[in-house]
Order: C-alpha cells, then structure tokens, then sequence
C-alpha cells in the first residue's frame, strides 16, 4: 500500500460522500494495520476521526468487513465481545473494507460519519478504486 495507492482510494471516496452529500473521515491503513493516510472532509465530525482509522485497522486486523463481522459479534455470535479485543480499536459497524491486491490483502479503508449504509457505500466507493 503506498502513499499514492491511500491517495487514489481516499479521492474515490471523498468524491462519492459529496456525491451523497455527508462529509465524512476516511483512512487508508497498510497491511500491518499502520495508518497510511486520512482525511477529514470539511464539516466531518471530530468524533468520527478514530473510528474511521479503527474501521480500517478492524478491516485489516481480521481481514473481513466491518460490516459482515458485526453479524458476526451480535449476541450469541461466534465473535460476540470481539469489540473489546485489542484494547477497544475493534469496530463492528459498517464502513471498513479489506483492500486486495492478487488476491492478497494489502491494506484496508474505514470510512465514518454518516448513517452505516452511507459510510458503506463512501467505503465501497474507495475501495472500488483501489
């Protein structure tokens, strides 16, 4: 995942949020899981910064969405509590996607703060891009 790689992801995004007109946080993480790049749409909330960042290091930590591993960690779930591992960075709400390369992953996007369906949809636009 290189600079230029985050970059490219992030402008599909930030295109697609003011497309449904939600200003929203998007981070791209490496393959370690380690922050590659962010931004903060003008207006995006402040509260959103880390849960974007922690979507995208969920997405990557376990290599699955956000969005089908909170299916996953409902009550009774498989992976139910999942979200107090690895000191509370674990989100389980959408907008985090793996990001594959050969079928490979090498790195993911988390998008917040909008509605679920809008942070997916940002983050299905970013990782389109990829």
């Amino acid at each position: 995942m290189t600079l230029a790689d985050a970059r490219r992801v992030i402008a599909a995004a930030e295109k697609k949020a003011t497309e449904i007109g939600q200003p929203m946080n998007i981070a791209v993480v490496d393959e370690g899981g380690n922050l590659v790049s962010h931004v903060r749409m003008d207006g995006a909330w402040i509260g959103s910064i880390n849960i974007a960042i922690n979507k995208a290091f969920t997405a990557r930590a376990f290599d699955i969405s956000t969005k089908d591993l909170a299916k996953l960690s409902q009550p009774g779930g498989e992976f139910f509590g999942i979200h107090e591992s690895n000191h509370g960075r674990i989100m389980v709400f959408a907008g985090g996607i793996p990001l594959r390369r050969n079928g490979k992953v090498v790195g993911a996007i988390g998008v917040s703060g909008g509605m679920g369906a809008q942070d997916q949809a940002v983050a299905e636009a970013g990782a389109a891009a990829f």
